[in-house]
């Protein structure tokens, strides 16, 4: 809710008639008062602002002044000072007390209300004032605010107080004399917020963190000794940050633009997961053409998905230093010269290799997509945007073995499937580069220090980033060791990454599976055989509508009722469970349904109930792994993406030579046997998922 702007009462400072009162009848003796340089009156502080801020409130300039207005209550009581030569407004947070570019100062639209008013500790209204006026006496305020300024400009320093106010003071710009000003800010700190991680471990700061520029954290502890370093040292004027509504925040475009950067995000992971099944309907012609066997034809698929386990080892951290678009582009640049030389290979070697290579790149998209959510949606919307992208790494295996099932059925040359990545991955570099902006937030403050350093010529303008040091030592440890250190010390996050492991190889031993069940029991074609995995892709999108409209809704209501208290994190296994036991009874049901005398719908209905449990399950463990870990998700969530890209590289290597020997019956049963070992986990979690949470030593959430 807006507050309403807080009256201070009578001007600081004011000595003339026209204020009707004067400091001086609030101080202890006359004699105080008197003694004070005459002057012109200051303008009325009508109230403050809290923080977030870059710098105080403008000064004023005290020749000549001008009264206020009604259109300066309209702007939310903002001051404003008048240069000799023009009146220049003096927005909120801007350069040396000139409008920031974009804002309503700028763009001559002022009238929003001050969203930001708010109190200084426990004092508010007189009594805000109250302390305001003997602080600013104690700190020779006074003294600093009662000369007659030049006309030439100057800018504002920035002390901070006891009780969480901002003192200014003043020093001159190059060739001009000093300027007296005043103006107060109370300093009222956000409470820390983890930060944003997504599903294949993107990262990405949030709140305060993102606001100020801030790279993410990746514990409690660093999070911490942020904190108590913001408390000691106060904040830096000369540190660009966002401010309230500034439209350089990607938080703060526009609903469709986000939506359709969104749609973008799932589009790249989509090309990623496509080309990684891409080729398993053209294995047979790739044998015959190379001459290898039928297991070297699956580590097409096999090296491919082990690429992804690159993903937040490598893209991710540097997407987090230089930002998501360069990553984007070099990525893609290189991921579309693997597919051209995929589709020119001309022997086995070659192929493997680049197979190998691009999914290394392609891994890019499968981090940073998340990440680029993450940057532009705020807690409220990342969750909904978050679900539906998540249908895109499993939609891309869907489609695989339709385009290239087809390609085989009508005679063309096996290397056109090849082409077509190619030409989709081009499009997809296009997209990047002509439409895709810079949306990480440390870095677009970078970008906006050196605007401000170039427009001003003062150096001291700096944003955060850019005075990081990058200790190669720390960074390889909280890259490479602590996601396998967590993963091994935690009893929660092994069991979670046990089952999803599972889960995700079974997803690619299905491209091995299906043909036994469709093209030998049943008689289809390569392109029918992958019209069938439209089954499972259509069960993955009941499961994430049920998950937006059923258990996300209830999750929300149990935040409510447990509010302040963070929920529970067992809350989000709810789905899980419900996946989990679709998983076992799919498994069963397609094993012994794919008899021949059996109509094939059977089949792809329970691949339909494959895709339930699957999406159902990794859209609930992703969150209940961020919930648990906060903090330390994003190296948690690491530890999951390499486990889990291993078990999908090689689970396709062995799916063979199982359903030959144990038939397609006994093969489905053995993992329907294996899912129903492994479904109890969520159960067990739920029940004493709080007492392992209290002995963790990298969960924040002991509650």
């Amino acid at each position: 809710m807006v507050q309403a702007p807080i009256e201070l009462g009578a001007p600081i400072g004011a000595g003339s008639a026209a204020s009707g009162t004067s400091i001086a009848s609030t101080s202890a003796t006359a004699a105080t008062a008197d003694a004070r340089p005459a002057g012109p009156p200051p303008a009325k502080l009508e109230h403050t602002r809290t923080a977030p801020t870059t710098v105080p409130v403008a000064a004023v300039a005290q020749q000549p002044q001008t009264a206020p207005t009604d259109a300066d209550d309209a702007d939310g009581g903002s001051s404003e000072r008048t240069l000799a030569d023009a009146p220049v407004p003096a927005s909120f947070g801007g350069n040396h007390g000139e409008p920031l570019p974009g804002s309503k100062h700028a763009l001559g639209t002022v009238g929003e209300k001050d969203h930001q008013a708010g109190t200084a500790g426990r004092a508010g209204g007189s009594a805000l004032g109250d302390r305001a006026r003997a602080e600013l006496d104690e700190k020779g305020g006074y003294a600093a605010a009662a000369g007659v300024a030049d006309s030439s400009s100057g800018v504002i320093d920035v002390k901070r107080t006891a009780s969480g106010t901002h003192v200014p003071s003043t020093r001159a710009l190059v060739g001009g004399p000093p300027v007296p000003a005043r103006g107060m800010q109370t300093l009222q700190r956000k409470p820390s917020r983890p930060p944003a991680v997504s599903p294949f471990g993107g990262v990405a700061p949030d709140g305060e963190d993102a606001e100020e520029g801030l790279m993410a954290v990746r514990s409690r502890e660093e999070e911490d000794a942020r904190e108590a370093e913001r408390a000691a040292k106060g904040p830096d004027p000369w540190a660009v940050r966002f401010e309230p509504g500034e439209k350089a925040n990607p938080k703060n475009w526009g609903v469709n633009y986000r939506w359709y950067l969104t749609s973008l995000g799932g589009l790249l992971v989509l090309n990623s997961t496509f080309a990684s099944s891409a080729p398993s309907g053209i294995a047979t012609e790739m044998a015959t053409t190379f001459g290898f066997g039928q297991e070297v034809a699956i580590l097409t698929i096999s090296l491919f998905v082990a690429g992804y386990c690159v993903g937040p080892l490598l893209w991710g951290p540097l997407s987090e230093v230089y930002g998501r678009r360069p990553i984007f582009i070099i990525a893609f640049v290189v991921y579309t010269g693997m597919q051209v030389g995929c589709a020119l290979s001309p022997n086995t070697a070659a192929i493997l290799v680049f197979r190998f290579l691009g999914g290394i790149f392609a891994a890019s998209p499968l981090t940073n997509s998340g990440a680029l959510l993450a940057d532009i949606w705020d807690g409220d919307h990342r969750g909904q945007a978050m679900s539906i992208f998540s249908l895109a790494p499993f939609a891309g295996p869907s489609i695989g073995p339709i385009v290239s099932g087809y390609i085989e059925v009508a005679g063309v040359d096996w290397r056109w499937v090849y082409w077509i990545l190619t030409m989709f991955a081009g499009a997809c570099l296009a997209l990047i580069v002509f439409t895709l902006p810079e949306t990480y937030a440390p870095v677009l403050l970078a970008q906006k220090a050196r605007r401000m350093r170039k427009e001003t010529g003062d150096e001291r303008w700096y944003a955060p980033i850019e005075r990081v040091k990058h200790s190669f030592k720390s960074r390889l440890r909280d890259i490479l060791l602590k996601p396998f250190i967590i993963l091994f010390l935690e009893p929660m996050l092994l069991a979670v990454t046990i089952y999803m492991s599972f889960v995700y190889g079974v997803v690619y031993l299905l491209f091995e599976a299906y043909p036994f069940v469709f093209i030998q029991n049943h008689g289809f074609n390569q392109g029918e055989d992958g019209l069938a995995f439209l089954g499972f892709f259509l069960g993955g999108f009941i499961a994430v509508i049920f998950f937006l409209v059923v258990i996300e809704p209830r999750y929300q209501r149990h935040a409510k009722q447990v509010a302040p208290k963070p929920p529970s994190p067992e809350k989000r296994l709810e789905m899980c469970v419900i996946s989990g036991w679709a998983l076992v009874i799919a498994m069963f049901w397609f094993a012994w349904t794919s008899y021949p005398s059996i109509h094939w719908i059977s089949c792809v209905l329970a691949g339909g109930l494959i895709g339930v449990g699957v999406l159902g399950m990794f859209v609930s463990l992703f969150n209940y792994i961020i919930d648990v870990y906060l903090w330390a998700a994003a190296s948690a969530l690491a530890a999951t993406t390499v486990f889990r890209s291993l078990f999908g590289a090689g689970f396709p290597l062995f799916a063979v030579q199982m359903y030959e020997k144990l038939g397609t019956h006994w093969a489905s049963s053995l993992l329907g046997f294996i899912a129903l070992l492994l479904a109890p986990i969520p159960m067990v979690l739920i029940k004493f998922g709080p007492k392992l949470r209290a002995r963790s030593r990298f969960s924040p959430n002991k509650a």
